[in-house]
């Protein structure tokens, strides 16, 4: 048996449905899913397989132009993601189409990639256009940048996905699997687990908070009840912050932490039990420690 396996990197615009189609690609929730730009901090890989397969997904922060050194350092691990993967997928919304931030992305390509790595347009949200305009915008993107295949999808609904799939397999080089077969992410299980909380924290508050949240898994303890306990500290930059997280009587908190715990134990197929505390750190932003617990590298920020 001919094995093959490698890393793919899925780079666009926040929001393009990067962490949509690793999902579905991958067939488990490992990259937290929302409708807020720039959720994605860490580059989480999910591993999908696909015959004789493995296809390791690099999941990268929405590519924008960055201001302050969070987005420096994600737009760092963002590049950083595409320029270690085999294979670079660069997603585009259908509707959206080819924006300033698509033609920064294809310039960035143009200078980045190298010859032995495979680059391949996926235009996705297709159901939202009509056929005319998705094959304009196909041929326009194709006029500039040579894609060595264009994929029509919905990651949300799952159309087209099999095929780019299919295709990514037969893309990899060939080689010994790099995970075990039933591993999913090689993030570490108290990474995903903030990730999962900060996801409820963002669907939650909506607009009243700002991105200055940050939550890191402080315990993990697997009970001899079959149980796990998850102590987690949300760390915000201001006073006012803590405020409304706890929210009016501590219901806010009570409601994000009922919801993480949920999809914890489901993720988990065990019972947890999930203790969120609230600190505030005015400078956050600028520790290194905080980084690291995201997975991105201090210094790119500078």
């Amino acid at each position: 048996m001919t094995t093959r396996a490698g890393f793919v990197a899925l780079i666009g615009e926040p929001n393009a449905g990067k962490s949509t189609l690793l999902n579905r690609m991958v067939g488990a929730k490992v990259s937290i899913v929302t409708h807020k730009v720039q959720t994605t901090r860490a580059r989480i890989r999910g591993v999908a397989m696909e015959g004789d397969a493995q296809i390791v997904f690099v999941d990268t922060p929405g590519l924008f132009r960055p201001r302050r050194r969070l987005d420096r350092a994600m737009v760092a691990a963002a590049w950083g993601g595409a320029a270690d993967a085999d294979v670079i997928v660069l997603l585009v919304e259908a509707h959206r189409g080819r924006t300033q931030g698509v033609d920064a992305i294809l310039d960035a390509l143009r200078e980045r990639v190298t010859d032995n790595q495979r680059v391949a347009l996926a235009i996705n949200k297709i159901d939202r256009v009509k056929a005319e305009a998705l094959l304009a915008l196909s041929a326009e993107l194709n006029e500039a940048y040579p894609f060595e295949q264009t994929f029509m999808i919905s990651a949300e609904k799952g159309h087209g996905v099999d095929d780019l799939r299919g295709w990514l397999a037969g893309a990899l080089p060939e080689g010994p699997w790099l995970y075990p077969e039933d591993q999913i992410a090689d993030l570490p299980m108290r990474m995903i687990a903030a990730e999962m909380t900060r996801e409820k924290l963002t669907l939650r508050l909506h607009q009243e908070l700002p991105y200055q949240l940050t939550v890191e898994t402080e315990q993990w303890q697997d009970r001899k009840d079959g149980s796990t306990r998850i102590d987690q500290v949300i760390y915000v930059a201001r006073d006012g912050h803590k405020g409304i997280i706890l929210g009016h009587k501590g219901e806010t908190i009570k409601s994000v932490s009922q919801a993480a715990r949920a999809e914890l134990s489901d993720f988990l197929g065990r019972p947890v039990h999930l203790f969120l505390q609230v600190k505030v750190r005015p400078n956050w932003l600028e520790e290194a420690e905080r980084y690291s617990e995201m997975g991105l590298d201090f210094r790119e920020g500078e």
